[in-house]
C-alpha cells in the first residue's frame, strides 16, 4: 500500500529575516505552520567563528517534532556546508553522507535514505552555485551519486538550485529518470521573481499538491518562500 507525506525545502538565510534581525524561534514557527514530513534546509549553519547551526539543536529537540538526521561534522553543527534535513522523530535514517560536488564557492549537498512506514526513500538537500556552468557539473555529480547506489528507490532533491529557469543546467534531467514539481516563485520574498528553489522527483514518486507557503511569518523569516509538496510513495 502507498504511503502519503509531506516534504519541504527552505533556505532558512541563516535565520536572519527581513527585518535584519536573527530569530530561529521565528524559522520554528513557519516549519510548524508547514507541518511537512521532511524537511531539507539550506544556509543552516552560521558563517563565521565555529559555525554553529542557526537552529540550536537543543531548540530543535526540545520545542519539535523533528530530528537532524546526523550530518554534522562540528560540534554545535546540524548541516554539512549548511545543507541539513529533517526529519519526524522516530522515523527510521539508514544511511547519511554529503556528496561530493565539484565547487566554485561554498557549496554542498546531503544525502539521507530512509524507512517511512516501511518504504524505503532517498532525499537530497542541496545549495547550487551562482554560476550556471557550474550548477552543470553539480547536477550531473548529483545524478552520478544516485546512480552510483546499490540500491534504487524513490528519490527527492530539493533546495535552492540558484536556477532562473527550467532549462540551462536543469536540462541535465532531460537524460535521467526525474522530473521537477511545478512549484511558484519564491525569491524574493517580498516579490518573488524566481524560481530559485526546487523540488525534482523520481517517476517512481507520485505529486499530489504543492506550492509555496506564505503566511505573515514566511513573508519575513528570510528572503526565500519555503516550498512543500505532497506526495504518494510505495
Amino acid at each position: 500500500m502507498s504511503h502519503a507525506l509531506k516534504v519541504a525545502t527552505y533556505n532558512i538565510r541563516k535565520a536572519v529575516g527581513l527585518d535584519q534581525r536573527r530569530n530561529p524561534e521565528r524559522i520554528l514557527a513557519v516549519l510548524k505552520e508547514i507541518d511537512a514530513d521532511i524537511i531539507a534546509l539550506q544556509e543552516v549553519d552560521r558563517r563565521f567563528g565555529a559555525r554553529v547551526s542557526a537552529l540550536p539543536l537543543a531548540m530543535l529537540e526540545a520545542e519539535t517534532s523533528w530530528m537532524p538526521v546526523p550530518l554534522a561534522f562540528r560540534p554545535a553543527a546540524i548541516g554539512w556546508h549548511g545543507n541539513a534535513i529533517l526529519v519526524r522523530k522516530g522515523m527510521e535514517v539508514r544511511l547519511c553522507q554529503p556528496i561530493d560536488m565539484p565547487t566554485l564557492e561554498p557549496r554542498g549537498a546531503v544525502m539521507a535514505e530512509l524507512s517511512v512506514a516501511g518504504h524505503a526513500l532517498r532525499v537530497i538537500g542541496v545549495h547550487l552555485d551562482l554560476s550556471g556552468l557550474w550548477r552543470r557539473k553539480q547536477i550531473r555529480a548529483l545524478l552520478a551519486a544516485i546512480d552510483a547506489s546499490p540500491r534504487h528507490m524513490p528519490t527527492i532533491l530539493m533546495g535552492d538550485f540558484n536556477q532562473w529557469s527550467d532549462s540551462g543546467a536543469l536540462n541535465e534531467l532531460a537524460f535521467h529518470h526525474h522530473r521537477l514539481v511545478q512549484t511558484p516563485k519564491s525569491f524574493h520574498t517580498s516579490r518573488p521573481v524566481a524560481r530559485l528553489d526546487r523540488i525534482i522527483v523520481s517517476h517512481d514518486v507520485k505529486v499530489t499538491a504543492a506550492d509555496s507557503h506564505i503566511s505573515p511569518l514566511s513573508k519575513q523569516a528570510s528572503d526565500h518562500l519555503p516550498l512543500w509538496a505532497s506526495i504518494r510513495i510505495g
